[in-house]
């Protein structure tokens, strides 16, 4: 009798140990496909995206809410003066026709410098406004970071820029250059002197706190800085690759 309660016993504990294996599997079954569903998903939609405007962004809905409207105006590349295109470029990142998404040598010099200044591409900045959220977190940073050669690999350079100047907060509730050029200036993002274009680059790492039309000195400084690198980047071909 004791030799059979052992067997059974024991027939019990593989039989326990055979369904934990069963069920084991069967997560991991659904956790790979809800990954890969996840990854197709966002590949799909980097893909549409290279061709449909998106309709809205993590941003603007939260702005949205919190605010009550937003200002905002989708107008193509080819209806925003080059010298806004080339003011950004020269503001937020210089060598964008250089680099496949990340700029080795910004993120040097930023690590050299303790992490104090931001070494984020447009790329980078696009990823982050259109696909995720705001806010610094490492979660946040690696899938910004993952998605970003996904948007290089679908998107060309001009496109890229093209959804950064729509989707980029250019003021508190407002997004993208055109709201900001008729807000500031009265006038359309393809009617923006080299002047204007610089004030309204110069306000884009702190658009809730810089203002276009009472810049503080240092705002001023930055804008007569975006001016003369917008001509440089101009002169030099670093802007070949978003303008015709």
């Amino acid at each position: 009798m004791a030799k059979k309660a052992v067997r059974k016993s024991g027939g019990k504990k593989r039989k326990a140990s055979k369904t934990q294996k069963q069920t084991f599997t069967r997560i991991r079954l659904w956790a790979t496909r809800i990954v890969l569903g996840v990854v197709v998903f966002v590949v799909g939609l980097a893909a549409l995206y290279s061709v449909v405007n998106p309709p809205l962004t993590h941003t603007i809905w939260s702005e949205w809410r919190r605010l009550g409207k937003v200002e905002r105006n989708w107008v193509p590349i080819e209806d925003i003066s080059p010298v806004m295109a080339r003011a950004v470029v020269a503001a937020e990142d210089a060598n964008f026709c250089l680099h496949w998404g990340f700029d080795v040598e910004a993120i040097r010099d930023a690590l050299e410098d303790g992490g104090s200044r931001g070494a984020s591409t447009i790329s980078q900045q696009v990823v982050k406004n259109v696909f995720l959220w705001q806010g610094r977190s490492w979660v946040r940073k690696a899938l910004e970071t993952s998605l970003t050669p996904v948007v290089e690999i679908f998107w060309s350079k001009q496109r890229i820029l093209e959804v950064y100047l729509n989707v980029a907060e250019t003021g508190e509730g407002v997004f993208g250059v055109e709201a900001a050029a008729q807000r500031n200036f009265n006038v359309s993002a393809a009617q923006l002197s080299p002047v204007q274009a610089a004030r309204i680059a110069a306000i884009l790492p702190s658009p809730r706190n810089r203002s276009v039309t009472d810049p503080s000195v240092r705002t001023r400084r930055r804008a007569a800085a975006i001016l003369d690198g917008a001509a440089t980047i101009r002169a030099d071909g670093r802007s070949n690759c978003f303008e015709d």
